[in-house]
């Protein structure tokens, strides 16, 4: 008798499902393949599945695709209709490729669960396959799949179980994973070893998809760690696993109610005798036995031993044999011993032991295959913390991954690098990140050089190497160094001694003139910003021989210095104000020190040349340049008296002051009530740089305030200097002077600063890192400071935040600090809102990062600012 042929080859069914070998072929199961047969005859042949594959890959274009598609499904609808199809496997095989070319498939789900309520073995395997891949959360449809699920899982064939088992694990929603928790929980204790495996595996997935179900599993764990079977104990082990770190009770339950005198020397046994046993045909890959269940185990140990001084005693010996005696030649033993550092650094382990475990990542360093440097790289930044010491002996490896092609490799070597800085290795690991820093590329360089001026301000031996590596920073960086940088360097320059200042302003002179003759000014703007800066508070001893500043300059290294004559100065100074690709905010740091200049400079055509210059800009077609232009002007015609006293060199700035007062804000105005304040505590205020018309028509006496905040910038009102009050004059742009009585009692003596109010509000804390914003109120634009801090034991990689604000906000978010967050360490970012409409401000916040390598994502809604922020 001749049998009907199926797709699916006949070895891989079971004995009671084979009909060849079913010694149950009875006269029913004779009349079934009759018919069957009969039927086959009748019907139209469909199309195979591996012609249909080879119809779909001999299409040229995608419509002819389609059209293969389109007219293959409706043929496989139209059959759908007839009940009893014999084709319905095949159709359902040919639906489930379609679906993954990514055309819709939806209309075979009902189709899936006939197959899966079929009697035969071969239609159960597409119909479930089927379900794991088209069923959706359609209540109904899950409900029918319950019933058959609960049936298979009772089956007397394994395999069938087996089936039922893997869907489960793939598609249960919350309800189904309630209702056959039970069926699950009994396969765990069944004596058969492929049923039991296959039962862990659904009960991991269950419980991951409703944790409330793990008490019910618990009892069931127990046995699985004493089985002889390889393939139970990986699935007993994961199992475990995933209860531990879901469940500090579950936790506990492991470690006191079974006792460590079970679980973890059961364990240790286990990992034993994987290393000393011998060559096993079964379980060996690359000449390593079972390196996935030694893994296994290794996390498990991990997760078990942390922050527990006894536990962890009785898995060192183990892991240092395991450490010493894995074979580091294939990949599967590198594996294996990143595992076992990841245990050692997680565990109370001895410091022999994290030594060795630190050893075998400078070893992983040398590596040729880049991924496996690259997890050297990222767990040397976990443990740096941990042992530091142990690191720095690799420091010459770290620092040779700078030069790695990866760009992933360079970034962990260049986080790593500044995680070992200290201020004994300070000028060595600077020398070699500013040949990083200069050759690297746009993406690294503001994170570079915001961290470089951290760890010098931090580890600086001297205070002239201090300047001179913060003047390389600059120089190397170019215009991807961050705002913050150039206000903290003109704080260090003004708190530096005066011979120190004289040499930066000899060293920066020279960097503007070089930027200046070369025309590359553009690409160095926060250099210029500073050199301008610079030279204008401290001018006169740029051009002045009686400065002895010229010793160090030699002392350096740099014998050719030669001071410059005033007219070439101001001749850089113009060549560089006349550029069209220098930048409005450039513009104003170079514009303001010529101002300051001309009280610097002595002789008479100097200070002609400048005023010619400044007049020049009375004119220009950006009104912020002109509105200084013309106030500038307005010194040397109705207010020359005044502009020596106005144009004073400015106090030493205090260290930790706010931004503003190192450097002009260039987002807002400064509030009227606080326009005098910045000027005493030495502020220079700007306006808007980068906005293109004119500002609104002042009103009352608040124009006097905006009009002559920047003829006051720099004068040193520590002492009076004037004994009687005098009157002040608002100039506009159309030089119409109105008198003000602004300067009446500004010689007084000086009364505190009172700092700006500040608001702290607590945004998100969770996992042991808190997310706080310091709002700063500013008119129509507040400045929101965020700072992450972290209590947590491990040191937290990649962190992110992101922040959005409805459509009526701006929102401007400066480059945060860094991203790595240490144990009690900090990291900082500004955010800058501007708000019009002065409504309530909604912030909506995410903060992303890894935690011991697992990727966290937290979200929050922030709306507890004070009412009055933009006030």
């Amino acid at each position: 008798m001749a049998y009907p042929m199926y797709e699916v080859d006949w070895s891989v069914l079971p004995p009671e499902q084979n009909r060849r070998f079913n010694p149950a072929f009875n006269i029913a199961t004779i009349k079934q393949v009759v018919n069957e047969a009969i039927e086959r005859v009748r019907m139209q042949t469909p199309t195979r599945l591996r012609d249909l594959i080879r119809q779909i890959r001999a299409a040229r274009t995608a419509a002819e695709e389609r059209s293969v598609v389109n007219k293959e499904c409706a043929y496989i609808r139209s059959t759908f209709r007839e009940e009893d199809s014999v084709w319905r496997c095949r159709n359902i095989a040919k639906l489930l490729y379609i679906h993954m070319l990514g055309y819709p498939a939806h209309f075979g789900q009902l189709e899936c669960l006939k197959l899966i309520a079929s009697p035969r073995f071969t239609d159960k395997r597409v119909g479930y396959l089927g379900a794991m891949l088209l069923l959706d959360e359609r209540q109904d449809v899950h409900l029918l799949i319950t019933n058959c699920l609960k049936n298979d899982l009772n089956s007397n064939t394994q395999f069938v179980v087996g089936l039922a088992l893997c869907t489960l694990g793939a598609i249960a929603s919350p309800e189904m994973a309630r209702d056959l928790a039970s069926e699950v929980e009994r396969l765990i204790k069944s004596p058969n070893a492929y049923i039991k495996k296959k039962a862990a595996l659904c009960a991991f997935r269950i419980i991951r998809r409703v944790p409330d179900l793990m008490e019910m599993f618990l009892p069931a764990t127990r046995s699985l760690l004493t089985e002889k079977n390889h393939g139970v104990l990986i699935t007993g082990v994961t199992l475990i696993t995933e209860m531990c770190e879901n469940s500090p009770d579950t936790l506990n339950h492991f470690k006191k109610e079974s006792g460590q005198r079970e679980i973890v020397p059961n364990l240790v046994r286990i990992l034993k005798n994987l290393i000393l046993a011998g060559y096993s045909p079964e379980h060996d890959v690359s000449g390593v036995s079972d390196p996935f269940l030694q893994v296994k185990i290794l996390r498990l140990l991990r997760i078990l031993g942390k922050n527990d001084a006894e536990a962890s005693e009785a898995m060192n010996d183990i892991l240092a044999q395991v450490a010493t005696n894995t074979e580091t030649s294939k990949n599967v033993g590198n594996t294996i011993l990143y595992e076992t550092v990841l245990s050692i650094m997680d565990i109370k382990s001895e410091s022999s032991l994290r030594v060795l475990a630190i050893n075998i990542l400078g070893r992983f360093l040398l590596n040729n295959d880049k991924n496996i440097r690259y997890v050297a790289l990222n767990t040397l930044l976990r443990t740096v913390h941990v042992d530091t010491s142990a690191v720095q002996r690799h420091r010459t490896t770290i620092l040779e991954c700078l030069k790695d092609p990866d760009v992933s490799i360079r970034r962990r070597a260049m986080e790593l690098s500044f995680a070992l800085i200290n201020s004994q290795n300070i000028r060595a690991m600077m020398k070699e990140l500013l040949l990083f820093l200069e050759r690297s590329d746009p993406e690294f360089k503001a994170h570079c050089s915001s961290a470089m001026v951290l760890a010098a301000e931090r580890y600086a031996p001297s205070s002239k190497w201090h300047l001179d590596t913060l003047f390389q920073v600059l120089l190397k960086a170019g215009n991807y160094l961050r705002d913050d940088t150039v206000s903290s360097t003109l704080q260090i320059v003004s708190a530096a001694p005066g011979e120190r200042q004289a040499y930066a302003a000899m060293r920066l002179w020279s960097s503007l003139e070089r930027s200046a003759v070369c025309a590359d000014a553009t690409e160095k703007q926060p250099l210029v910003q500073v050199a301008a800066w610079t030279i204008g508070e401290y001018g006169d001893m740029l051009v002045s021989e009686a400065s002895n500043a010229i010793s160090m300059v030699d002392d350096d290294g740099v014998d050719d210095f030669t001071r410059p004559s005033e007219e070439y100065v101001i001749d850089i100074y113009q060549k560089l104000l006349w550029s069209t690709q220098l930048s409005i905010t450039t513009k104003e740091y170079l514009l303001l020190s010529l101002a300051k200049l001309s009280t610097r400079l002595t002789t008479k055509p100097s200070q002609d040349k400048i005023r010619v210059i400044i007049d020049t800009f009375g004119s220009h077609i950006h009104i912020e340049l002109q509105q200084r232009g013309v106030e500038l002007s307005q010194l040397y015609k109705q207010y020359a008296h005044l502009r020596p006293a106005l144009l004073e060199r400015m106090p030493p700035m205090e260290a930790g002051a706010p931004e503003h007062d190192a450097e002009p804000e260039h987002d807002k105005p400064p509030p009227e009530q606080d326009a005098l304040l910045d000027l005493i505590i030495g502020s220079e205020p700007l306006s808007n740089g980068d906005m293109e018309h004119a500002p609104a028509p002042p009103t009352n006496n608040n124009s006097t305030t905006n009009d002559i905040l920047d003829l006051l910038s720099g004068l040193d009102l520590s002492t009076p200097s004037v004994p009687t009050p005098t009157t002040a004059v608002s100039v506009t742009n159309n030089n119409m002077a109105t008198p003000s009585l602004l300067l009446d009692g500004l010689f007084a003596p000086a009364q505190p600063p009172v700092q700006p109010q500040e608001t702290v509000v607590r945004a998100l804390e969770r996992n042991g890192v808190l997310v706080e914003l310091v709002a700063q109120r500013g008119g129509d634009t507040a400045a929101l400071t965020m700072r992450a801090r972290s209590s947590a034991s491990t040191t937290i990689t990649d962190f992110l935040f992101q922040a959005a604000v409805p459509r009526t906000f701006r929102l401007d978010m400066m480059s945060p600090s860094g991203t790595v967050l240490t144990p009690q360490g900090e990291i900082t970012q500004l955010l800058k809102i501007t708000n019009p409409s002065k409504t309530p401000l909604r912030l909506r916040i995410r903060v992303s990062y890894n935690i011991d390598g697992n990727p966290i994502l937290e979200q929050a809604e922030v709306n507890n600012f004070p009412p009055d922020l933009f006030n």
